[in-house]
């Protein structure tokens, strides 16, 4: 494909800057102007000279653009950014974090195929791997993320991909990524990791031994609740042979405009992301102590079931907390009820802290005994810690959890 026309310049930036650097600096194209800021090109198609460029372009013979759909410069420069941030060979960008996922899954699998994929995923994940794969003759096991012996049980002579999303949503799990990714190599099979919750700045899954990495960008990437976006990370041997064409002719394109958008969320990401952890490595702590929380789970604290995983393939926690309320779901019910400061969303990476309930939302559509075997509880809810005082976010905790139950409630 592609990637810039001759009358726009490459900013050159090191794959050995540091990643606040790149986050800022990472992929840049200027025109012939020389703005400062990325440049927002809303163009379906491009304008050739002459004929000969034209059938030049489209065999690739000359570099440039063809048509937004295939590549734009905005888009390219999103893509370009990430994948300095990833440090991987390749990235292409998706209208949304689903539509990433659903691309690295079906550009590469066909009827026949196997994949194996951890049970603990967030709802439209499941649907993917349990619902839309068979109908397209691939069949799929769902193992316990955590139990090794599974993944290699599991295994069978038509597997093709491994999929796991590390920490999990909700109840934020961790799986071995590397003793995955070996298992899955062994038996011939590609490792694609859902990486959204740990962002690229705490966790790299490529350098782990995944093959292939999807995020939605809609979460901490964009960070402050604009956009929609996805990006698939990968070597340039899954791009060409398998992720191109699919995205080419199915065109699952991101727009250039959320792209400028999330290339303005990437220059803030690492100071939101490291203010948002050490929030929630507060909150989580005050959180610990309250009478009315019967369980807590956060990546950052040593009780942590997985602490020693998460030692060894992270850098750090989470802005996101999961816990379980007293009183199952007419108290998590009324403690969410109870916020002022905190928001009722099921999105999460925000600059402003939303709290959910994944049993009737994310999670909603998975049987009683499905939830279960994640630890979704009906007294659990999911926090995403903001950008606000974490002072503050701890005073509308307590004032909810501990506010007296009403008569009839």
């Amino acid at each position: 494909m592609a990637r810039k026309p001759k009358s726009v310049k490459q900013s050159p930036v090191k794959q050995t800057l540091k990643p606040a650097t790149q986050l800022v600096h990472g992929g840049t194209l200027r025109s012939q102007f020389g703005e400062t800021s990325e440049a927002l090109f809303l163009t379906q198609g491009f304008v050739y000279a002459s004929a000969e460029e034209a059938a030049a372009r489209f065999s690739g013979k000359d570099p440039g653009f063809i048509y937004s759909r295939f590549s734009n410069p905005t888009v390219a420069m999103f893509e370009e950014r990430m994948r300095l941030l990833e440090g991987a060979e390749a990235a292409r960008s998706t209208a949304s974090g689903m539509a990433a996922v659903t691309a690295a899954m079906l550009c590469q699998l066909k009827a026949g195929d196997h994949v194996v994929a951890a049970r603990a995923l967030f709802g439209s994940c499941r649907y993917i791997v349990e619902d839309l794969l068979p109908r397209y003759g691939i069949t799929s096991t769902l193992v316990d993320g955590k139990d090794l012996g599974q993944w290699k049980k599991a295994v069978k002579p038509t597997t093709k991909a491994f999929f796991l999303e590390s920490p999990t949503n909700p109840t934020l799990e961790i799986v071995d990524i590397r003793a995955v990714a070996d298992i899955a190599h062994k038996a011939g099979a590609r490792l694609v990791v859902d990486n959204v919750f740990a962002t690229p700045l705490m966790q790299k899954p490529l350098a782990l031994g995944a093959d292939v990495v999807v995020y939605s960008a809609t979460k901490h990437i964009d960070g402050q609740g604009r956009v929609l976006g996805g990006v698939i990370l990968c070597d340039n041997t899954f791009l060409n042979d398998h992720l191109h064409n699919f995205l080419r002719q199915t065109g699952p394109s991101l727009s250039p405009f959320n792209a400028w958008v999330l290339l303005k969320g990437l220059e803030t990401l690492a100071v939101r992301v490291e203010r948002q952890v050490a929030s929630a490595a507060k909150i989580a702590d005050f959180l610990a102590g309250h009478k009315k929380i019967r369980r807590l789970i956060y990546p950052g604290r040593d009780d942590h079931p997985q602490a020693e995983i998460i030692r060894r393939q992270m850098t750090g926690g989470s802005n996101l907390i999961a816990f379980e309320v007293a009183g199952g779901r007419a108290g998590a019910f009324r403690a969410a009820n109870g916020f002022r400061i905190i928001g009722i969303s099921n999105n999460l990476g925000d600059a402003k802290s939303l709290v959910t309930h994944p049993s009737t939302t994310t999670h909603q559509r998975l049987s009683e005994e499905a939830r279960r075997e994640q630890g979704i509880t009906q007294g659990l809810l999911r926090l995403s810690v903001g950008l606000e005082d974490p002072d503050d976010l701890i005073e509308d905790l307590d004032r909810a959890l501990s506010a007296p139950r009403r008569a009839g409630r």
